[in-house]
């Protein structure tokens, strides 16, 4: 310490010295507790001060046991269990940078048990490779934030990947801003193309250069389909992956195998009616066509399009075209880039 504490803030400090260093396996006697209010704090006091402020800490409700060994503090604002949850979620984000994350981890260690932390620190490997780089993420949350609250208009330049694995602006765009949605991990934003009035979903990630505007918000309850306002257990069945045409009465036959993944996907309010055949079965669901498209083909092996018939269309046409590609056995492509 560069300068000695004030003897005022003894109790604060002895507060924080049982948090962070006492558990029911890590005791601290009163003279573990003057050492380090000397060490950290440049707080000098007598032993009988300290139990002058353990008392005090009592008495204001905080759950501090004495055992032969020294005392703990036995009550936390979070258990371990629960802190474990919350840096799972962290580790698991792909919204947040492996910077950010790391320090959110330390955060929540911090609030945990002395042999939490120490436990914790073999959870610090984060799967960077997955997880987004763009540092301005919460930054530009929050400029989605305040454009809804205050309803008015957003810019921004939107970016994709391109070969060299870094992002590059595809367009600069105008948008009324309506709800921010976290799907499979990912910020999307839902909010209107004011060039072409159409209801789009971006990675929140990929935007760049945002600001508010002084321009007022498109009422949502002008756009057709919404005159209603936003149906959220819509969103949570209706889109597996996000696209902004509307949902549709789609239905296909799933083998047994895969009804586990449909109701993960879909959700429990879908209709799954058997067929002659004991292993396979018809289901029912409310979904984008678009993006029905998609999850078909990630489950070709197991599910077959019914109806909508030019959505049935579309999936074979691009499962003919994927099998083209995997016929040319004329090995003059293999092995070259």
């Amino acid at each position: 310490m560069d300068s000695m504490e004030p003897k005022k803030l003894a109790l604060i400090r002895v507060l924080e010295i049982l948090q962070k260093y006492s558990d029911e396996k890590h005791p601290l006697t009163q003279d573990d507790i003057l050492s380090r209010l000397n060490r950290e704090y440049g707080i000098v006091l007598e032993r009988k001060a300290v139990g002058r402020n353990l008392s005090l800490l009592r008495e204001a409700g905080y759950e501090i046991v004495s055992t032969g060994a020294g005392c703990y503090l036995s009550e936390r604002e979070f258990e371990d269990s629960e802190l474990q949850l919350l840096i799972d979620g962290v580790l698991a984000s792909k919204h947040i940078n492996p910077t950010h994350s790391k320090e959110l981890i330390e955060k929540l260690s911090a609030l945990a048990s002395p042999s939490y932390r120490r436990t914790a620190k073999n959870i610090y490997t984060v799967n960077e490779w997955d997880k987004t780089e763009s540092p301005a993420l919460f930054f530009t949350i929050e400029v989605i934030d305040e454009a809804i609250e205050t309803g008015r208009q957003i810019e921004y330049d939107y970016n994709k990947y391109g070969a060299d694995r870094k992002l590059h602006r595809t367009s600069h765009q105008h948008h009324t801003p309506y709800l921010l949605i976290l799907h499979n991990q990912r910020y999307y934003l839902m909010s209107l193309n004011e060039k072409f009035k159409t209801l789009s979903y971006c990675r929140v990630d990929r935007i760049t250069d945002i600001r508010v505007t002084e321009d007022p918000a498109t009422n949502i309850h002008t756009i057709p389909g919404f005159e209603n306002g936003i149906d959220y257990k819509r969103f949570s069945t209706a889109m597996p992956y996000m696209f902004a045409d509307s949902p549709e009465r789609i239905e296909f036959f799933a083998d047994e195998w895969a009804l586990d993944q449909v109701v993960d996907w879909f959700g429990k309010d879908i209709r799954i009616t058997s067929t002659e055949n004991e292993k396979r079965y018809r289901v029912s669901v409310l979904s984008s066509p678009n993006a029905m498209e998609f999850w078909a083909l990630q489950y070709a092996g197991a599910v077959e399009i019914l109806t909508p018939v030019p959505l049935r269309e579309k999936v074979k046409q691009r499962l003919e075209d994927a099998i083209k590609k995997y016929k040319n056995d004329k090995g003059d492509c293999y092995g070259k880039v």
